[in-house]
Order: C-alpha cells, then structure tokens, then sequence
C-alpha cells in the first residue's frame, strides 16, 4: 500500500534531512542528491525536497499506512519546530 503527500515548505531538505539524522540510528537510510529514503522494518519513507514542498512517500508491506503517516508527520513537525497538515493520498 502507498500513500503520499505533499507538505508546502521552503525549508524542505533541511527538514528531510534532520530527519534522516534522526532515524538513521534505528532505521537503515540512504541519501541521493534528489532524495532521502528511511527504510522501516515494513515500509519505506522517501522524502523528496522540492523548491516550495517536501514530497513524502509511504510504501508499506501491510495495512499500517494509516497509523505511520502519523508518525511521519509528527517527526516532521517536530524536525521543523512547527506544525503542518497533511491531506494523504492512498493508492
């Protein structure tokens, strides 16, 4: 299951980034130029900065999308020393 969003920042791959420090101490991560991936015991985080958002993605292997889009987003929120809102899709 997928679900995505997008989240209007201008300070996107600085927060992206901060949150790969965060996790890379609990989750294996990798770092492109164009992204940054988190990966889950049973799901992928891909977080791509663009110029005035940050793309999140979430690829999981079961039904938990729900409940990590929640958690992805409070480690957002937390990263950015602010609050956004999320409107995630699901495919």
């Amino acid at each position: 299951m997928q679900s995505s969003t997008s989240i209007a920042t201008t300070e996107a791959r600085r927060i992206a980034k901060r949150l790969l420090n965060h996790w890379k101490h609990k989750f294996e991560v990798a770092e492109t130029e164009h992204d940054f991936k988190i990966f889950m015991p049973t799901a992928t985080v891909t977080l791509t900065p663009l110029e005035q958002t940050l793309e999140v993605l979430i690829r999981a292997e079961n039904e938990d999308t729900i409940r990590l889009e929640g958690v992805v987003l409070d480690h957002l929120n937390r990263m950015a020393q602010q609050e956004f809102e999320a409107n995630w899709t699901h495919q």
